[in-house]
């Protein structure tokens, strides 16, 4: 306990002086929104009265400036205070499962700037374990009997590695581990950084990994739910790329819910946060959708590459890759399912495939799953069926020709 307790005093300390500049930031935007609606009502009584109220107004704005700068800058000390004096006993928040839940959902927000401003709330890519970091270099350590078989699970935008328990239940990589006598790991990240940048990082510490590993790796697994299967391809890429000899052992991709062609949500923020800034009393709420995270803006297209507008990459050679749709409608040709998809991610997004683009995934390697949402897709019965199958295959074929 007292080992983690400087670092959940860090944390504490340094989301009270968040919380506290984003109030004062709010408070800032709720002041610009007053005052352009108040600049509009101004003008249409100038138009009935003239110039006499032109004293009542720069009293007005005398008065409201003063209570809202007085108000933010008070929310913005409060905070500054309270970083300094916030001092609570216990574990890590970042190690619990509704800590790393708060975390992740700011890092899904705004993690680039947290990355840059409060790295103690950001956290580098790490592999974990009952949700304490494990370095690369001694994840086999902690293993009763490490297997040339790594499969390695990733979560999506705003997750941890607590979410494959989403629903109850031993997680998929629990399951793989027991069914299979694979090493099933599972990596937490920063989801509000370039997927390129968690693509880079995926790649250094698989490499990591793979130089420890005690045994010989015969083959490696990864499977992405949403924006963790964009990571895993930009990772394979990046690795294939610049010659690294991890990525020679992936033998399996598996893709869940994962937006390869974009997200149709960050699509109408994109255009929403735009059409909001033509006017001063939404220009506030423009600025506001506008500061979403890097992460967020490059779910848009889906892009996996640090140039948004790239072509897509191809997928590796010589590896099966698979993936896993849903729509919340019993059939993805329903006029809704069409619309909405999982709710996050439409289906033909999720298998790769529309009228102008295709990323490459074999049609038959794919499973899509009726009336389910986007979050289903973390612990599902005929989900991890479909897993075991698709990553043991290669055993189950290697058992025959010995056989």
């Amino acid at each position: 306990m007292s080992g983690t307790h400087p670092q959940r005093k860090a944390e504490v300390r340094a989301l009270a002086r968040l919380a506290g500049d984003e109030l004062g930031g709010a408070v800032d935007g709720i002041g610009a929104v007053h005052r352009a609606i108040s600049d509009r009502v101004f003008a249409a009584v100038r138009l009935g009265v003239g110039p006499a109220a032109q004293p009542v107004k720069l009293v007005h704005d005398a008065i409201t400036d003063g209570v809202y700068r007085a108000v933010s800058a008070a929310a913005v000390a409060a905070g500054t205070v309270a970083e300094h004096t916030a001092d609570v006993p216990g574990v890590a928040l970042s190690r619990t499962v509704f800590g790393s839940g708060l975390l992740a959902a700011l890092q899904g927000l705004i993690g680039d700037t947290l990355a840059d401003q409060r790295p103690i709330l950001a956290g580098p890519m790490t592999f974990r374990c009952a949700g304490a970091p494990i370095a690369a270099e001694q994840v086999a350590a902690g293993l009763t009997r490490p297997s040339g078989h790594i499969v390695v699970f990733l979560h999506g935008l705003a997750e941890t590695e607590h979410a494959w328990h989403l629903g109850g239940g031993p997680s998929y990589a629990e399951r793989l581990d027991t069914d299979m006598g694979c090493s099933a790991l599972q990596i937490r990240y920063n989801s509000g950084l370039r997927i390129h940048d968690n693509a880079a990082q995926l790649s250094e510490l698989m490499q990591r990994l793979v130089d420890h590993w005690p045994v010989p790796v015969e083959r490696i697994s990864l499977v992405g739910h949403s924006m963790g299967g964009l990571i895993v391809r930009g990772a394979c890429f990046e690795a294939s790329e610049a010659g690294r000899t991890w990525v020679r052992a992936v033998r399996k991709v598996v893709c869940l819910g994962s937006p390869h062609l974009g997200a149709p949500l960050e699509q109408v923020v994109h255009h929403g946060s735009s059409l909001l800034g033509l006017l001063p009393e939404t220009r506030p709420f423009g600025r506001l959708l506008r500061r979403r995270s890097a992460g967020i803006r490059d779910l848009r297209r889906g892009s996996v590459l640090e140039d948004a507008e790239a072509a897509d990459i191809p997928l590796l050679e010589g590896v099966d890759h698979y993936f896993v749709t849903a729509s919340i409608t019993r059939s993805p040709r329903n006029p809704l399912g069409r619309v909405l998809g999982d709710g996050l991610v439409l289906t033909p997004s999720g298998a790769g495939r529309n009228r102008s683009r295709r990323i490459g995934f074999e049609e038959s390697n794919g499973l899509h799953l009726p009336g389910a949402n986007h979050f289903t897709l973390l612990n599902h019965e005929a989900v991890y069926a479909a897993l075991r199958d698709w990553l043991g295959a290669s055993e189950a074929a290697r058992a025959d020709s010995t056989g």
